[in-house]
C-alpha cells in the first residue's frame, strides 16, 4: 500500500506541478518526505498531496524539503579561488561581455559569491547574471539578500567589507550586486534552457536525480554552453566519462566544453 500511495503522490505532484519525482533517487526523496508529512501529521502522501494542492505554504514547505535548500557563500572555497584567479579570466579573454547562469541557485549564495568575484574582475558590469531554481521560497530569499552570518564563514574579510552591510546577527547583500542577477524559476529536468553560455555553475543537486535524469541533465548543459565554455559542478559530482557529453576535465569539478572541430 505505502508503494501504491507513493507512486500516486508522484503522479499527482507531476499533474500538478511538473516536477517529476520519479527522476529523483527513489529512497532519499521518500525518507526525507515521509518524515515531513509525519511531522505536519498526515498519515499517508496521498492526504499530504491533498492538503499541500490546498496550502501554498505547505506546497513551499515540500519543495523545500524537495531541494534541501542548504548553501552558503564560498562553498568549498579552493575550487572558487581558482574560478576567480584563472578560469573568469581566461573566459574573459575571449570576451568581456560573459554570459553566466548559476542553475538551481537556492537562496542565492551561490550566484552572489560568483558576482563578488565578476566584480572584482571588473566584469560585472558588462556581462549577463541568471539565476534559476524550481522553488519560488527560495528565488525570494535570494532577491532580498539577507543572510545569517554563519552563512559568510568563507567569505574574504575584503568582500564582506565592500559587499554587505551588517545589522546584528544578519548581513544584506549590497544593491550593486542585486541589480546585476536576473532571478527565474526554472524545473531544469522539464523547462528548456537558454543557450550560448560562457559558464554554468550547478552544484550539488545533481546527486539528488536518477542516473537517466543526469544523463539528460548533463546533454542539455552541455548544448546550452558555447564551445569553451565551463561547467563547474559540486565536490561530490564528478563526471564521468565526460567525453560523451563533449566536455573535458578542465580542473577539479570544472568541465570544459570541447571547441567544434573545423
Amino acid at each position: 500500500m505505502e508503494d501504491k500511495d507513493f507512486a500516486l503522490f508522484i503522479k499527482k505532484v507531476k499533474d500538478y506541478s511538473a516536477i517529476d519525482l520519479s527522476q529523483y533517487k527513489e529512497a532519499q526523496m521518500k525518507r526525507r518526505l515521509t518524515t515531513l508529512y509525519t511531522k505536519k501529521g498526515f498519515a499517508s502522501f496521498t492526504s499530504f498531496f491533498d492538503a499541500m494542492a490546498k496550502d501554498k505554504e505547505l506546497y513551499y514547505e515540500f519543495l523545500d524539503r524537495m531541494t534541501i535548500n542548504v548553501s552558503e557563500f564560498w562553498r568549498n572555497p579552493n575550487r572558487w579561488e581558482i574560478v576567480e584567479s584563472r578560469f573568469l579570466p581566461e573566459l574573459a579573454r575571449g570576451s568581456r561581455r560573459l554570459k553566466c547562469w548559476s542553475a538551481a541557485c537556492s537562496t542565492g549564495e551561490e550566484p552572489f559569491t560568483l558576482a563578488m568575484i565578476m566584480s572584482e574582475l571588473g566584469l560585472l558590469e558588462s556581462s549577463q547574471l541568471v539565476a534559476t531554481d524550481i522553488d519560488e521560497g527560495a528565488l525570494e530569499k535570494a532577491k532580498r539578500g539577507v543572510y545569517p552570518d554563519r552563512s559568510l564563514r568563507d567569505v574574504p574579510p575584503a568582500y564582506v567589507k565592500k559587499y554587505f552591510t551588517q545589522k546584528d546577527m544578519t548581513f544584506s547583500v549590497s544593491d550593486s550586486l542585486k541589480k546585476h542577477i536576473r532571478y527565474s524559476k526554472q524545473n531544469l529536468l522539464h523547462d528548456p534552457f537558454d543557450t550560448q553560455f560562457d559558464l554554468i555553475v550547478c552544484r550539488n543537486v545533481m546527486i539528488y536525480f536518477t542516473e537517466e535524469a543526469k544523463h539528460m541533465l548533463y546533454h542539455k548543459f552541455s548544448r546550452a554552453l558555447k564551445p569553451g565554455g565551463l561547467l563547474f559542478v559540486g565536490s561530490t559530482e564528478q563526471i564521468f566519462s565526460p567525453g560523451q557529453y563533449e566536455f573535458e576535465p578542465a580542473d577539479t569539478f570544472i568541465y570544459r566544453k570541447k571547441a567544434a572541430h573545423v
